[in-house]
């Protein structure tokens, strides 16, 4: 069977495995699978850059958080917000922050561009952490859900943990499918050509800036996406959902599930966050308790990882494919 078959078959199998979820799964592995949907979300949108346009950066949280937070401020107080108004509004705010931090950082590279996107990133969050703007350290509360009514009827009840998941995975399918289309066009092949020899396509007569800019956009609304869902989610928007640590989280599952390939983002996010789940589960041992310090242990992990599997977990899967 043919590898491109092979992809498409284990595709569909997942997909249909994650359809019946919900049908078979108690609820805390339906919001345990929820949140390795948007993570994989998030991932792909910071793979888009990374992997895909060499862009290195570690202030990509600052787009996911900001989408939160226009969810927290546009939602009624004890009311729903209009889920086809937030969730626009809320990847527009991102998109909007993207083009403005984009075309100030994209004029640097290298180790440059890595600070100054950690640089503003870190600005955003500070002016929040510090200041009543928005809750300050404590951050917001959504106590209400969006309502999805649209002309007096409701497709689906985002209060319901079910009707939640299958709107996730919906989006999940959707930008994944867009990642893997946006990768085979034109732009897609651009920007590839641009991560490994930008002078080469400026020379070509290709506008490099403003594909990396459009790419940085692109990245950013898609991170939007994943901040406004982890905000319904969890029903609370804080400043660490812009700060740098989470930033580096999620560069971690980029790097952990094959930087430039299509599954891996989602391979990393969903391994990361499992193994998380499995060390935070350890049993106490006499007076230790690595359970509560699975940082540790995590830590170990990814270093192995860094060092036995470089290319990262998609990569390795594909080379042991390949040598069938």
């Amino acid at each position: 069977m043919s590898r491109p078959r092979t992809l498409a078959i284990a595709a569909i199998v997942i997909v249909f495995a994650l359809v019946l979820l919900p049908l078979i799964a108690e609820k805390f592995t339906v919001q345990f699978a929820t949140r390795i949907l948007i993570m994989a979300i998030f991932a792909m949108s910071l793979n888009l850059l990374v992997g895909h346009a060499g862009l290195v950066s570690l202030g990509h949280a600052a787009f996911f958080g900001l989408a939160g937070y226009c969810l927290a401020l546009s939602s009624p107080q004890y009311q729903a917000a209009s889920f086809w108004i937030s969730l626009p509004l809320a990847m527009i705010a991102a998109g909007a922050l993207a083009l403005v931090i984009g075309a100030l950082v994209l004029r640097t590279g290298g180790i440059y561009f890595i600070m100054a996107t950690l640089a503003f990133a870190q600005m955003l969050f500070f002016l929040l952490h510090d200041t009543g703007i928005a809750g300050g350290s404590d951050g917001m509360y959504i106590y209400v859900r969006p309502d999805a009514g649209i002309f007096g009827r409701r497709p689906f009840d985002l209060e319901k943990f079910g009707d939640f998941y299958f709107v996730v995975l919906a989006l999940f399918v959707i930008v994944f499918a867009f990642i893997g289309v946006l990768r085979a066009s034109l732009f897609g092949r651009v920007i590839a050509g641009i991560r490994v020899n930008e002078q080469r396509m400026r020379s070509l007569g290709f506008a490099t800036f403003r594909y990396k800019l459009a790419c940085f956009v692109i990245a950013g609304m898609l991170a939007g996406l994943a901040g406004y869902l982890a905000a319904v989610q969890f029903g609370v928007v804080n400043p660490d959902m812009l700060g740098w640590h989470l930033s580096g989280a999620v560069l971690m599952m980029v790097i952990l599930g094959g930087m430039g390939t299509l599954a891996g983002p989602v391979i990393g996010a969903a391994a990361m966050l499992l193994l998380e789940l499995g060390l935070q589960s350890l049993p106490e041992a006499g007076a230790m308790n690595p359970g509560k310090h699975w940082q540790l242990p995590m830590g170990v992990a990814i270093v192995l990882v860094a060092l036995y599997l470089p290319n990262g977990i998609a990569r390795w899967w594909q080379r042991g494919r390949a040598d069938d």
